[in-house]
């Protein structure tokens, strides 16, 4: 049961931080396309690790990821009193290159080229008409 609950509070914590995120007026955060792609919690609900990506590039999330480490105190505050919690958990922020990796990789399959895919589709069915 425990599993269910540390799965559960990771996703509403995830979600309120990107809507704190939103809230905040630092320019550095709104740079680019800051995302949380996931959020690590403690067996205990102590300790949340958040996992922080920008659409531009890795110095961009560490940036932003050292801005939200600054910012922590709020952060914890405001998850307390939007999510009702008597101890609100620790956190820590890493950046990652998660949502330019999949963009990357994204491109790289839209680059492909299907020509011999659809060459060899009417040399079958040509075969077959004969």
């Amino acid at each position: 049961m425990a599993n269910h609950r540390t799965a559960r509070m990771g996703e509403d914590i995830k979600r309120e931080i990107m809507a704190i995120i939103r809230e905040m007026k630092d320019p550095r955060l709104h740079d680019g396309l800051i995302s949380v792609v996931r959020c690590d919690m403690s067996h205990d609900l102590s300790f949340c690790r958040v996992y922080i990506s920008s659409m531009k590039s890795l110095d961009t999330a560490k940036t932003a990821a050292k801005v939200l480490k600054n910012a922590q105190g709020h952060i914890r505050r405001e998850l307390g009193t939007r999510l009702r919690l008597r101890y609100a958990p620790e956190l820590d922020f890493k950046a990652t290159d998660s949502i330019e990796y999949s963009a990357n990789i994204s491109k790289i399959l839209m680059d492909i080229d299907l020509k011999p895919v659809e060459e060899e589709e009417e040399v079958s069915d040509a075969e077959d008409n004969s």
